[in-house]
């Protein structure tokens, strides 16, 4: 058992490094050396004292740092990878050898040989592994970086008498910067904190909740027998067992998701992973069942019935954690699990759904977070069963907590079914549908709090305490300021948990007409492009915005117009690109320079309609994509090496070729730079 329990605190100790935000960062450029030779270069920028580690190879050392040039035929390498920086080269004595030491503003490079006759793209894959001069190393990472060629030319041969050259052509530099963002949970650019931050206090408060809190004086009265204050070898047995009571917690809320998670990434890759948590997060199914999920586990947090695990499964590990041992903590800790099930399933479901759209470690990192919160408390109360008597003693309290839950437990439920709506656009919950919805539950809750509600097993509310008044105060005030956002105010602090503003009937700000057929401004899209753009009879028009939604046709139509693509790779359910248009499209001078001097393409990489056959794409492992969905995140992959939206890209009118990306960035004065660079 002690092998468990090790076993059990190196997993998590992995676990935990990878909250750790990479730190290494990669940066491509392409640069001209003479007739149809380029360099093409990747620059490492990192922060603080972190390194990595040059090509080796080190037997039974640190992990060397590999770099692939996929050149698909467009190219031919000239040489082999090399680093065009210093590289620190010192003993160590951990290694027993001499290693190369990477920092801050390395560049490896590949010359290479342009033998397409037109303009192309390669990639670069590298693995590498970031560590600390105090020895704490983060797992290794990789990336894939895109980078843009020019056309092959023909070089004219230099005359015998080189006096007067002027008849020489060369080709002029070309370069181009693709910014890579790492690590994949944050190719978004969001950081993963604001998950990690709102799963610590969910899990804190599931301590007040009436499944939980009952748990306290038995945990207590466990470890009352362990500690024996006479007997210091009892003592120190008995904070062994509580660490471990505390770490069996953890371990049996993050382990089945790790594990699930990691048999699907290594058994398919990433990219299987991403499409699991992809129909996770947009498909109607477990949409639709999430949001049946909650309102059953609302109504139960009302009083109408009782949601408990199995009395068999409890009865058997409350027995088993008579036993004496590392195997009655842990049966101890099974029994917690089981037990709060009731009241910590749907808080868990909600966590892990608000972190897939991060990538394949953010639910495991989540999920730690929430667990070690949900643990602290008993661990600490395993150490000290003593400050028990300072705990508030059972009462009607908990079950207000738990009617609580239930009105945010029916708030949330109601965003998946938002996500299904908008996904299969059944028109169900528009804007102001899901607002008049979250306005009645939220005043009724404020309701509640004033006493003016009572649910089945709620005690008689003689006075109203000073803190049920401050949090009836703050719902109220929530409820106003949601209000306005019935008339079309853009309520930007839920810009990611309402529907789009394009779904609104009747908003009070919107001037031009503005709809699936028709174009800001008035008349139709014909009018506007001259013919009647692909999919604008399925997808909505983005509110104060004209878009096409297919590549090929925005491409040709930037020719046209000589106005380079603001590449725009979103998603109906995705909270991010939601946000991102509330507060960063809707800035008057990022709408002003989109809306006039950009061609907005816009690719839904959820859209679930399926094509003719003719317009079918095969990727490549040989599966064939059928759905506009599909096939635009394929792009985005092979493309641009990225799973997770939103992700922006400015594309040269003529050639096609990138100008530069971003990911997920709030900041606008960043953003109205961004969008300068292709003007």
């Amino acid at each position: 058992m002690k092998k468990i329990l090790l076993s059990f605190s190196a997993l998590l100790l992995f676990l935990f490094a990878g909250a750790q935000e990479q730190p290494v960062k990669w940066y491509g450029s392409v640069s001209h050396l003479e007739g149809n030779i380029y360099e093409l270069c990747l620059t490492a920028k990192i922060d603080g004292d972190w390194h990595f580690y040059d090509f080796g190879p080190y037997t039974l050392g640190p992990n060397p740092t590999e770099v692939t040039f996929n050149l698909n035929g467009n190219a031919e390498a000239v040489g082999k990878p090399y680093f065009k920086t210093p590289v620190h080269k010192a003993y160590d004595f951990i290694f027993e050898m001499e290693i190369g030491t990477c920092g801050d503003g390395t560049v490896i490079a590949q010359k290479v040989e342009v033998k397409n006759t037109s303009a192309s793209t390669v990639t670069a894959s590298i693995e590498w592994q970031a560590c600390q001069e105090s020895g704490s190393c983060l797992s290794p990472d990789d990336i894939e970086v895109t980078f843009n060629l020019p056309a092959a030319k023909a070089v004219a041969v230099a005359p015998e008498n080189p006096e007067n050259n002027d008849s020489v052509e060369e080709d002029a530099v070309a370069e181009n910067e693709v910014i890579a963002e790492q690590p994949a949970d944050t190719a978004s650019g969001k950081s993963l904190w604001p998950l990690i931050l709102s799963a610590i206090l969910w899990g804190f408060a599931m301590l007040l909740t009436p499944c939980v809190f009952p748990m306290v004086p038995m945990t207590v009265s466990f470890f009352l027998k362990k500690n024996t204050p006479d007997d210091k070898s009892a003592k120190s047995k008995g904070k062994f067992f509580a660490t471990a009571f505390g770490l069996f917690i953890v371990a049996l809320y993050t382990i089945p998701i790790a594990v699930i998670i990691l048999i699907t990434w290594f058994s398919g890759g990433p990219a299987v992973t991403a499409d699991i948590f992809n129909w996770l997060a947009t498909h109607w199914l477990p949409n639709i069942l999430f949001f049946i999920i909650f309102m059953v586990f609302a109504a139960s947090f009302f009083g109408a019935f009782e949601i408990v695990m199995p009395a068999s499964l409890v009865n058997k590990s409350d027995q088993k954690s008579d036993k004496g041992g590392l195997g009655g903590v842990f049966f101890l800790a099974l029994t917690l699990v089981l037990v709060s099930f009731s009241c910590t399933g749907p808080i868990v479901g909600t966590v892990l759904i608000q972190s897939t759209q991060g990538g394949v470690w953010a639910p495991i990192i989540t999920m730690f977070a929430f667990s070690v919160a949900f643990a602290l408390p008993f661990t600490i109360l395993a150490f000290a069963p003593s400050l028990l008597s300072k705990l508030p003693k059972s009462g009607g309290w908990l079950n207000s907590v738990k009617v609580v839950l239930g009105f945010i437990e029916v708030a949330l439920g109601f965003k998946f079914l938002s996500v299904a709506d908008q996904t299969y656009y059944w028109g169900i919950l528009d804007r102001e549908v899901y607002l008049a919805i979250w306005i009645v539950v939220f005043a009724m809750l404020g309701f509640y709090l004033l006493g003016k509600l009572r649910f089945k097993f709620d005690s008689p509310l003689e006075y109203i305490s000073v803190l049920r008044l401050t949090l009836a105060i703050a719902v109220f005030s929530f409820v106003v300021y949601m209000i306005p956002g019935m008339w079309g105010a853009p309520l930007k602090a839920l810009s990611g948990y309402l529907p789009p503003m394009n779904t609104q009937d009747f908003n009070l700000n919107r001037t031009d007409t503005q709809g699936s057929t028709l174009y800001v401004g008035g008349g139709t899209l014909e009018s506007v492009y001259g013919f009647t753009p692909k999919y604008s009879n399925i997808i909505k028009q983005p509110e104060g915005f004209n878009a096409l939604f297919d590549y090929d046709e925005a491409i040709e139509y930037a020719k046209s117009v000589g106005k380079p693509v603001f590449l725009d790779f979103t998603g109906a359910g995705c909270v991010n690109c939601r946000e991102m248009e509330a507060r960063v499209f809707s800035d008057e001078r990022v709408h002003s320079i989109l809306k006039n001097d950009f061609v907005i393409l816009q690719l839904y990489g959820d859209d679930k309609t399926v094509l003719p056959e003719e317009e079918w794409q095969t990727n490549d492992q040989g599966k064939v994509l059928k759905s506009i969905g599909k096939i635009n995140t394929y792009r985005m992959n092979t493309m641009y090496g990225v799973n997770a939206q939103p992700f922006y890209v400015l594309l040269d009118p003529v050639t096609g070729k990138t100008i530069a990306t971003r990911a997920y960035d709030l900041d606008v004065e960043g953003f109205v730079a961004f969008l300068k660079k292709a003007l």
